[in-house]
C-alpha cells in the first residue's frame, strides 16, 4: 500500500513526566563540598528531580498525558521514538516497553541515544519518516534516569544532572506546522571532554564494572564548543529557512548550564526574555531538558498559535543541533490524562544517600573512593 508524502508533520500533543521528590542545593551540600551560592553562580541551577521509578514510567507518563493532548489513540499510533542515553535495559529497547504500557500495539518502536541531544534528533528522524510517508504519526520522547549513575562524590557532575522526561505526539498534517528547519552535527574530535566511563559492554570486565560510573567532564572545553556548535547550528538553521533572530518568538534551548544559553541567546541576537528556562528548577536532564521547557513554556502560555519556536541543543559525542518549528493553531491539549506517578515516601536526600551506600560498599569514604576510581582509572 502506497501513501501520499505529507509535507509537514504538526505537534499535536505535549506532556511531562517528571518524578516529584526535589533535590535541592542544599541537599547536596550535605555529602559534598559545594554550597547554593557556588552553585547557582556557576550553572544557574536551584533544584532538580530524582526519580523513584524506572526510565520507561516516567516515559509512559508523558506519553499517556501527551496522546491525551492530542486526542490521539494508542492503538493508532504508528511510531515511537525513545530518546535517552540512560536507558533501563539495553535489549529489549525501552521504546517496546513504552510500547507495552501504551497498548500501542501498531506503534514501531526505536531508541536514539546522542545523549543531551537525543529528543531533537529522535524528533528530526520522526519528522522526516512522516513526511515520507512512511508513518502517518509519531511519538518522541525524551526521558533521563541519571541518578543511579550519577558519581555522588565527583562535585563537577553531581550538582548539574536531574531526572525527568517530556514528549510529544506528531501528526501529518498540510497546515504549514512542525519542524521546518533542521541542522544536525557531531563534534567527534572532542567526544573524550564528555564521557561516563562504566556504562557499555568496555565495562562488562575490567577494573571498572558497569552501573560503577567515573565521569569525564572537561567543564571548559565542553563550554567552548557548546557555544560554538549550538550558535553556528542556530545561524545556519535560520540562514537556510531564510529567517532573523527578529522573527524567532521563543528560543528553547538544552538547559545544560545558565551560561552557555546566555552565550548561545547572544550569538543568536535574541534576548532572554525571549529564551525559555528551566535550568533553575530541573538542572539538565539531558534528553528531557528541551521537551519538557517545551511543554512548560506551553502551560506558562509563552508559546501561541503560530509561533516560531528555536531549539538548540547539544551533548556527548560532541553532538550538536538545533530546529526551527513552527507552531500550529492550538496552544491547549483537547483531552487531560489523570495517569500519575506512583507516590513515594522516600525524599530525594534519603535516595541520593542510598545511591550512595551503594556505590561504597566497602564502607570507604566517598573521597577516599573517588582518589582510589581516579588511580585505577590511570592505570596506576
Amino acid at each position: 500500500m502506497s501513501r501520499l508524502v505529507n509535507r509537514y508533520a504538526a505537534i499535536t500533543g505535549w506532556g511531562d513526566g517528571l518524578p516529584p521528590a526535589v533535590l535541592s542545593n542544599q541537599d547536596l551540600s550535605t555529602f559534598l563540598e559545594t554550597s547554593d551560592e557556588w552553585i547557582v553562580q556557576r550553572t544557574g541551577m536551584k533544584e532538580r528531580r530524582v526519580s523513584h521509578v524506572s526510565a520507561i514510567e516516567m516515559a509512559t507518563l508523558a506519553s499517556r498525558r501527551a496522546l491525551a493532548c492530542a486526542d490521539l489513540d494508542p492503538a493508532a499510533l504508528e511510531l515511537i521514538v525513545y530518546g535517552s542515553c540512560s536507558p533501563d535495559e539495553q535489549v529489549p529497547n525501552s521504546a517496546s516497553g513504552v510500547q507495552v504500557a501504551l497498548g500501542a500495539t501498531r506503534a514501531a518502536a526505536m531508541d536514539v541515544n546522542t545523549a543531551c541531544t537525543s529528543f531533537l534528533y529522535g524528533l528530526s528522524s520522526a519528522t522526516a519518516m512522516i513526511q515520507s510517508g512512511m508513518v502517518r504519526n509519531a511519538l518522541v520522547i525524551g526521558v533521563e534516569y541519571i541518578s543511579p549513575f550519577m558519581d555522588w562524590s565527583n562535585r563537577n557532575v553531581a550538582v548539574l544532572f536531574g531526572d525527568g522526561a517530556a514528549a510529544v505526539v506528531l501528526e501529518a498534517s498540510d497546515t504549514p506546522s512542525g519542524v521546518i528547519g533542521t541542522v544536525l552535527g557531531c563534534d567527534a574530535e572532542a567526544r573524550q571532554t564528555l564521557r561516563v566511563r562504566g556504562m557499555g559492554c568496555s565495562y562488562v570486565q575490567g577494573d571498572l564494572h558497569y552501573g560503577d560510573t567515573l565521569w569525564d567532564f572537561d567543564g571548559q572545553a565542553i563550554f567552548k564548543r557548546a557555544v560554538h556548535g549550538m550558535s553556528e547550528a542556530c545561524a545556519r538553521v535560520m540562514r537556510e529557512a531564510g529567517v532573523t533572530a527578529d522573527d524567532i518568538d521563543l528560543v528553547v534551548p538544552h538547559q545544560a548550564n545558565l551560561r552557555i544559553i546566555e552565550a548561545v541567546a547572544k550569538y543568536a541576537g535574541v534576548p532572554m526574555e525571549r529564551v525559555m528556562l528551566t535550568v533553575q528548577r530541573y538542572g539538565n536532564m539531558s534528553a528531557a531538558t528541551v521537551p519538557v521547557a517545551l511543554s512548560d513554556a506551553l502551560s506558562e502560555g509563552r508559546v501561541k498559535p503560530g509561533s516560531l519556536l528555536l531549539m538548540p541543543g547539544f551533548g556527548g559525542g560532541l553532538t550538536f543541533g538545533a530546529l526551527l518549528v513552527r507552531w500550529g493553531s492550538r496552544v491547549t491539549p483537547l483531552r487531560t490524562s489523570d495517569a500519575a506517578l506512583p507516590p513515594t515516601a522516600q525524599s530525594a536526600l534519603e535516595m541520593v544517600n542510598a545511591i550512595r551506600a551503594r556505590q561504597d560498599p566497602h564502607g570507604r569514604s566517598l573521597d577516599a573512593l573517588m582518589a582510589t576510581r581516579f588511580i585505577e582509572a590511570a592505570g596506576g
